[in-house]
């Protein structure tokens, strides 16, 4: 218990002040790695592992997309979900000033704004779905329902 304490996130207070539970899954690594070679190093499913994608719309909102780690976010799906005439991807270099987190390690638990989220819709076959937990090396797993529930968000089909 005394370890999960050191290593807690913005994302995993937020969790416990919403009383939700979760799993936390750490391993070593200081640097970007993507969440497919992750999930190899740790031994995890591809299709319960998640990535976080975040977007700005036309109308220069930004949303956020987190779908299976081994897919790719289809920007027209994307943008239809979230009512807008196209999104793209953000800048690498824009991550931690949009969203408050560094790249492989940002979760759509507790950006800087609570933006819209949508989660891919295959989410729901799952009892458990594993996320980042707010920082390199951090991971959090919880029910995807859980998830919807925190982020207000929704599920849709938004895969290639």
């Amino acid at each position: 218990m005394s370890k999960e304490k050191e290593i807690k996130t913005n994302a995993m207070r937020i969790l416990d002040r919403n009383k939700i539970p979760y799993d936390v899954h750490t391993y070593e690594c200081e640097e970007f790695h993507d969440g497919v070679s992750i999930a190899d190093l740790l031994g995890q499913p591809y299709e319960s592992s998640f990535k976080t994608l975040v977007t700005i719309g036309k109308s220069k909102n930004y949303y956020v997309f987190v779908l299976p780690i081994a897919e790719e976010l289809d920007l027209k799906k994307a943008a239809k979900q979230v009512n807008e005439k196209s999104v793209e991807m953000i800048h690498v270099k824009d991550i931690f000033a949009i969203t408050g987190y560094v790249r492989g390690g940002c979760t759509p638990i507790g950006m800087k704004k609570q933006f819209g989220t949508v989660v891919h819709e295959s989410a729901k076959k799952h009892d458990k779905i594993i996320i980042s937990g707010g920082r390199i090396g951090s991971q959090i797993e919880l029910h995807p329902d859980d998830l919807i529930k925190v982020v207000n968000g929704r599920y849709a089909d938004i895969i290639v």
